[in-house]
């Protein structure tokens, strides 16, 4: 065993360093765009590599163009999240369990539309959306943005309440809870994980759709910051200081989110596969 320690020892290393080279790979373009961010008076092909100082006059320009459209993402995302867990949670419950015939071919069927190309479905909406009225709104944005992450939390949803034990229901009816009731008072809370990680799923989602906001909006009444980001690139071309503030400024709610949320995904992913 003792032989075997050094071989090991240097495999670890090894991989450690490995991990840290991919991970650096990976992060440096969030680097170099936070590091143009913080030298706004420089060309894009002039950024030093390391700041010489903290300049966030960048920051203070694209909070002052942009701050309205971060707004109107942030509203929109959440209200996504709720329509898509609205729908999601009693859709992957009936699935998992009612016994429906066919169940496995509708599952299997969800996953099939997240195949479908954005501008196909998006250019389908516009035309029934101009009937509806809800170009131009915030409503129809929020169903929009909701369809991208309702297949994924119901297939996420149903494994997870699939590994529910029978017995935990069966319990709830015998005290008189109907279906409903079991549902919201049972079901849901000991699926918490799940709805928390289908929801962030859908939030990310929503927050970085730029195919819907483009085809569905012909206005600047609803202008979600990668719609915004990208007029702004065209309008600003020469500032890319302020461009790029803007962009570290529209991951910061993303990443927050992860960061807190980083427990609940690893239980909700991984909690439907044991049973």
């Amino acid at each position: 065993m003792a032989s075997h320690t050094p071989t090991a020892s240097r495999r670890r290393w090894g991989s450690t360093v490995a991990g840290v080279l991919v991970l650096g790979v990976m992060l440096f373009p969030l680097y170099w765009m936070l590091n143009t961010a913080l030298q706004p008076e420089s060309g894009l092909l002039q950024v030093d590599p390391v700041p010489g100082s903290l300049d966030l006059s960048g920051f203070s320009k694209a909070i002052s163009d942009q701050g309205g459209n971060l707004l109107t993402s942030l509203a929109v995302s959440l209200g996504a999240v709720a329509i898509c867990l609205a729908v999601s949670a009693p859709a992957a419950y009936g699935l998992a369990r009612f016994g429906l015939r066919g169940s496995r071919t509708i599952v299997f069927g969800t996953l099939i539309t997240q195949m479908v190309p954005g501008i196909v479905i998006a250019n389908a909406l516009y035309n029934s959306y101009v009937d509806l009225g809800l170009v131009n709104s915030y409503f129809g944005l929020m169903l929009a943005d909701a369809s991208l992450g309702i297949p994924f939390s119901i297939v996420l949803m149903r494994a997870f309440m699939v590994s529910i034990p029978g017995e935990v229901i069966e319990a709830a009816q015998i005290d008189g809870a109907g279906p409903v009731r079991t549902f919201v008072r049972v079901v849901l809370p000991m699926s918490r994980n799940s709805l928390i990680t289908s929801g962030l799923f859908a939030f990310l989602f929503s927050w970085s759709d730029f195919m819907f906001a483009l085809t569905l909006n012909t206005t600047d009444d609803v202008k979600p910051i990668t719609l915004g980001i990208y007029q702004y690139i065209g309008a600003h071309v020469g500032d890319w200081g302020s461009v790029m503030a803007a962009s570290v400024l529209s991951a910061i709610p993303a990443a927050i989110l992860l960061v807190l949320a980083q427990k609940y995904i690893a239980a909700g992913i991984t909690g439907g596969s044991v049973k």
